[in-house]
């Protein structure tokens, strides 16, 4: 193999890997969890309070924040009743 073509293969395989890793890095980005969303709401709620929201924004900011307030007190319920019928479980079984 020529010094041109072994440099072409070793490119090629790099940039293979690099494609590969940037596609494995974007797929880990693209998760979001109950902790992300509890720290957008107090980003919001810590903005709000410094005045980061002009007057026309704040029946925006206040909706949106409203629902994921609702949305988070709901997936909270939701993993106390599955904590506590596994507890039941583990002591009927």
């Amino acid at each position: 193999m020529s010094e041109a073509t072994e440099n072409k293969t070793v490119e090629t395989e790099a940039a293979e890997q690099l494609a590969s890793d940037a596609q494995a890095q974007a797929e880990q980005n693209t998760e979001l969890t109950i902790s992300d969303l509890n720290a957008l709401k107090v980003i919001i709620d810590v903005a709000s309070q410094r005045g980061a929201f002009r007057p026309s924004e704040m029946e925006a900011v206040g909706k949106t924040y409203t629902r994921l307030n609702n949305f988070l007190v709901a997936v909270q319920a939701q993993q106390a009743q599955q904590e506590g019928s596994e507890t039941t479980g583990e002591a009927n079984g």
